[in-house]
C-alpha cells in the first residue's frame, strides 16, 4: 500500500464532505429564489391578463353621464380667451357678466386658479351670445 495514496483519497473525501456541507444551505436558498421566482412570474401573467381585460372593458365603456348638480361643462382656458375676444369684452366687463372679478376673469385665463361651477356655467351660458347682447347685458341695471 502506497502511505500517499491513502492520504490523497482522504483528503479528497474529507474536502468533498465540507464542500456538501457548506452548498447544502446554497442550494436551499436557489431552490426557494426559483420557487418564488416562478410565483412572482405567475402573479405577472394573471395581472396583465386582468389588465388586458380592463383595457377592453374601457374601450367599450361609455362616459358617465354627470350626476343631477355636477357641473356639466368643462372649462379651457384657451376657450375662455377666445370667447372673451370674440365678444370685444375687457376682462371687468367679462367678470360682471359672469358674476366674477376682472382679477378673477384674468386668473382663470391664466391657468393660476379654475372658475368656481356656477361660473362656469354662466361662461357656457356666453358661448351662443352675439357682441350686441353682451353690451345689452352689461347695459342692464342688475349686471353690475
Amino acid at each position: 500500500m502506497n502511505v500517499g495514496k491513502l492520504l490523497k483519497d482522504e483528503i479528497e473525501r474529507v474536502s468533498r464532505k465540507v464542500v456538501r456541507q457548506h452548498m447544502a444551505p446554497v442550494r436551499g436558498a436557489a431552490l426557494a429564489q426559483r420557487k418564488q421566482i416562478a410565483a412572482l412570474k405567475k402573479q405577472v401573467a394573471e395581472l396583465s391578463g386582468q389588465l388586458a381585460t380592463l383595457r377592453r372593458a374601457a374601450g367599450k365603456s361609455k362616459p358617465v353621464p354627470p350626476v343631477d348638480g355636477e357641473n356639466k361643462h368643462r372649462f379651457v382656458a384657451k376657450g375662455l380667451i377666445t370667447l372673451r375676444a370674440r365678444l370685444g369684452l375687457s376682462a371687468e366687463d367679462f367678470g360682471r357678466l359672469v358674476g366674477a372679478s376682472g382679477a378673477s376673469v384674468y386668473s382663470w385665463e391664466h391657468k393660476k386658479t379654475a372658475p368656481k361651477p356656477k361660473n362656469v356655467a354662466a361662461i357656457a351660458a356666453l358661448r351662443g351670445v352675439g357682441k350686441r347682447e353682451a353690451q345689452r347685458r352689461l347695459a342692464e341695471p342688475g349686471s353690475s
